[in-house]
């Protein structure tokens, strides 16, 4: 059994196909989500369904394979049985693959005023707040008022708020020029805070510099070593060194940290297993719960150090390795047969600044600007699962390059608008 349709979890039961198994996916949501593109959806320009696989789709035609719409609550690691809200399902093994959830660090009130961005829900809601941020300041007549609607703050300088941020001042720049009558869109200001010493702190230096030069050129402005102290409807605080400043902004969008998925503290009380600081559990060298042999955890949700002393990233391409690592160590089982230890083979990182330009870092291989963005472009569209989802995506993305627009920009949903 599987729980979670993600890289990891997709990954683990594609590669089982031909395994003498049966194979049972468990999820809540009834499709697979391409998350590294979820930050587009967020800013209009694309669908959610350009990103989003049915996993009945993706997994009809093997024979071997069923999926399961339902939500994990308990395991019953004694009695092999996970418990599902509505009922229950037995298992020889556990592929645990549930992902990781927004993280604000003890300060959960702040989420309704500054949303992340793991679901559908939360790039669509996002795009909402941006788009109204927008539509009220148009109609806004005092000036102080109309700064504070057109100032966005991202909170987090890793890859999804350098993504967010560069978004932004796209938005701002050029998908919404000539479209308001009252405010100048470009006039819109964007600041990325990040507390550590640098954006993308597991880039190189110089690919960090170059990130912060390509978003300037985007309007976006970054502070490092600037902490986040507090979030009020109109007003975020903020901390660099010793002093602090107020920031009157309406618009401010959380990327700043994850933690483990709910499932992994009901794993930790089933089978003993140890919980990291992330929330995540802490695996052996073959993915699988110490003193639990049949039961694995792979993807964001495992604590795997005994490669580097630091637990992987999570990251897609660890998450896939995983997932096929894992089947394989099944099918090697039932065969009475052996793997050694995973070992994850890092391909390199690539974050989007925006439009033509991307940071790339593979070993020793470092880029920035155009080739990298077309190799950031060649990566994620080859990564989409379904092969009508690429073709949907890379015609979006070649229409959205030479007009400037943003064709999903529907405000959608429920919701006060800014004020």
């Amino acid at each position: 059994m599987i729980v979670g349709g993600g890289f990891a979890g997709l990954q683990a039961a594609r590669s089982l196909a031909k395994a003498p198994v049966r194979v049972t996916l468990v999820d809540r949501r009834n499709f697979h989500l391409f998350q590294p593109l979820l930050y587009q959806v967020a800013t209009g320009g694309l669908s959610p369904a350009n990103i989003a696989s049915p996993l009945r789709e993706i997994l009809k035609r093997q024979e071997n394979a069923e999926v399961v719409l339902g939500e994990v609550v308990d395991v019953d690691a004694a009695g092999h049985r996970v418990k599902l809200r509505d009922g229950e399902l037995s298992y020889d093994t556990l592929i645990v693959g549930a992902g990781m959830r927004n993280h604000y660090f003890g300060k959960n009130h702040w989420e309704p005023l500054a949303p992340g961005l793991k679901t559908v829900e939360d790039a669509t809601s996002i795009r909402r707040r941006i788009l109204l941020a927008f539509e009220a300041a148009e109609r806004e007549r005092d000036p102080e008022k109309v700064r504070a609607l057109l100032t966005f703050l991202v909170v987090g300088g890793g890859p999804t708020g350098v993504e967010l941020a560069g978004a932004l001042g796209e938005i701002a720049r050029d998908t919404l020029r000539q479209e308001f009558r009252h405010i100048d869109p470009a006039a819109a200001k964007i600041l990325l805070v990040e507390a550590g010493e640098r954006i993308l702190p597991s880039y190189v230096p110089p690919l960090s510099m170059r990130t912060v030069e390509g978003l300037a050129r985007l309007g976006v402005s970054v502070r490092t070593g600037c902490q986040v102290i507090d979030i009020q409807p109109d007003v975020v605080r903020l901390k660099t060194g010793e002093s602090e400043d107020t920031l009157a902004a309406r618009t401010v969008l959380w990327a700043a940290g994850v933690r483990g998925s709910p499932l992994a503290e009901v794993l930790a009380r089933a089978t003993g297993a140890t919980l990291d600081r992330a929330g995540r559990v802490v695996v052996e060298p073959d993915l699988s719960v110490p003193g639990h042999p049949e039961i694995f955890v792979i993807g964001d949700l495992a604590s795997f150090s005994h490669q580097t002393g630091e637990p992987l990233p999570g990251v897609a391409p660890v998450a896939i390795q995983a997932g096929r690592y894992v089947a394989s160590l099944v099918a090697k089982r039932l065969a009475g047969e052996s793997l050694p230890a995973f070992r994850y083979k890092d391909p390199g990182m690539m974050t989007t600044i925006g439009r033509s330009n991307a940071v790339v870092q593979l070993e020793r291989y470092l880029s920035t600007g155009f080739i990298a963005w077309l190799l950031w472009v060649f990566v994620h569209v080859t990564r989409i699962v379904e092969l009508e989802n690429r073709a949907l995506v890379l015609m979006q993305w070649a229409w959205n390059y030479f007009t400037r627009n943003r064709s999903a920009r529907l405000i959608t949903g429920e919701g006060d608008a800014p004020h």
